[in-house]
């Protein structure tokens, strides 16, 4: 997914580079989705506002938006080439930054945000969390998903003496690593870390949950499947924290 925080310099040209990924698997939104659906209840008692913020190209959002039907979702990025793509997709995609000038959203105005895979490409991801506490009512929920550093292959692999999948040294290709794409990931976080982290900034966390990475390979994925039981261990991390 693509960072709504404008990076510096090279970064930002990066981003907008259309060939740049933009999109993560449909296993991940689909069990964020159905979190989300379970906890915001039925749309017909009480129709919400969420927002998709870094929606990308719009995938994400329109693999949830069968399990999310009623409630508004408005997709958010500050990238124009992934807004383009993303109304393509979803009714309602705006542009918007979490620094700087901050969301085009009053406070306390958004029911649940999804942040799917955007907090691996923030510069200043304090920041960032403190713009959705602000836009988020109290009581809203932020389901937050970001690959998991101690992924059970991860922990193999630095064994190995190998760089970690999803670790990136360079913006310009793959050192030292499985894998062929770049995607601009400037910092990882264990389930530990992140929890910590949600919590310092003002979250309550319910609950980190596990998911499946698209990009393992076929004869592994039942093994990347079976971890997702204990998400310390699963390729993704799927976060569920509420605004007090």
């Amino acid at each position: 997914m693509t960072t709504t925080t404008p990076p510096p310099g090279e970064l930002r040209d990066f981003y907008e580079d259309p060939a740049v990924p933009v999109a993560s698997g449909a296993a991940r939104s689909v069990r964020q989705a159905r979190l989300l659906a379970d906890a915001l209840g039925p749309a017909a008692v009480s129709a919400q506002t969420v927002l998709d913020i870094g929606c990308g190209d719009g995938t994400a959002a329109a693999t949830a938006e069968p399990l999310l039907a009623g409630h508004r979702i408005i997709g958010v990025d500050w990238s124009q080439d992934a807004l383009r793509r993303a109304r393509t997709r979803l009714p309602y995609a705006v542009r918007g930054e979490l620094t700087g000038g901050g969301l085009p959203l009053q406070t306390a105005s958004a029911d649940a945000v999804m942040f799917s895979e955007v907090l691996e490409h923030l510069v200043d991801p304090d920041s960032a969390l403190d713009e959705i506490r602000r836009v988020l009512r109290p009581r809203g929920h932020l389901m937050l998903s970001t690959p998991n550093l101690a992924a059970w292959y991860n922990r193999a692999l630095l064994l190995a003496g190998v760089q970690p999948v999803f670790s990136e040294v360079s913006l310009r290709a793959i050192h030292g690593r499985p894998g062929k794409e770049v995607v601009g990931h400037l910092r990882l976080y264990t389930a530990r870390a992140l929890r910590e982290f949600v919590t310092a900034a003002g979250f309550e966390v319910v609950r980190v949950h596990g998911a499946p990475f698209h990009g393992v390979p076929r004869p592994l994925r039942p093994l990347d499947r079976l971890a997702c039981a204990r998400p310390p261990l699963a390729s993704i991390l799927l976060l569920h924290a509420r605004r007090p």
